[in-house]
């Protein structure tokens, strides 16, 4: 089929629908890897004067993360949007896996661009949410509306979606704390 994944009702599906979502990823987390340690440095004392709200641990772990472990959890995520996106590829864009991959790639832009409104400044992932994962998360679910593959987008889909992007997060983050202690 030459590029096409076949969908429901013998419509196509790209390629790029479902393996562009890795390669977003990789675009949107290079960005993070290449500024987060630094960035956490020499923003981190600020913030915690301007919200003493938020718990002291909070501060402390996200000025612990090096850039070793940063990476490692990056890398570790690279392989659960792979699987995603295999996944989608497999199904033809139909795997609830691939589209909440897909949902929560996408909403999770908006926690990118709401810290940094809280921050009044630039954050790690801020520039490439609006430009790569915003308008590839769009094109790829209109992709998949027209192939009839798109699973409606219900307020569950929404929270499942963001809840997934959460769990793998923290998951990943964890299994890259212990990757580092032991390297």
């Amino acid at each position: 089929m030459g590029g096409h994944e076949v969908g429901e009702g013998g419509r196509a599906v790209e390629v790029g629908v479902t393996f562009g979502l890795l390669a977003a990823w990789a675009v949107h987390d290079l960005e993070e890897v290449a500024a987060m340690p630094s960035w956490a440095r020499g923003h981190v004392p600020g913030l915690r004067q301007r919200y003493p709200r938020v718990p002291e641990r909070v501060w402390r772990r996200l000025e612990s993360i090096d850039g070793r472990e940063f990476a490692a959890a990056v890398a570790v995520m690279g392989g659960v949007v792979a699987i995603a996106a295999a996944d989608g590829h497999r199904t033809g864009g139909r795997s609830g896996f691939y589209q909440a991959a897909l949902n929560g790639f996408g909403l999770h832009a908006l926690t990118h661009m709401a810290q940094a409104v809280a921050v009044r400044g630039y954050t790690p992932g801020v520039v490439t949410s609006p430009l790569v994962v915003v308008p590839f998360t769009l094109w790829a679910r209109g992709r998949l509306r027209r192939a009839g593959v798109l699973r409606p987008a219900r307020p569950r889909d929404v929270a499942t979606g963001l809840a997934l992007a959460a769990a793998a997060t923290v998951g990943t983050h964890g299994v890259a704390r212990q990757l580092v202690r032991r390297g």
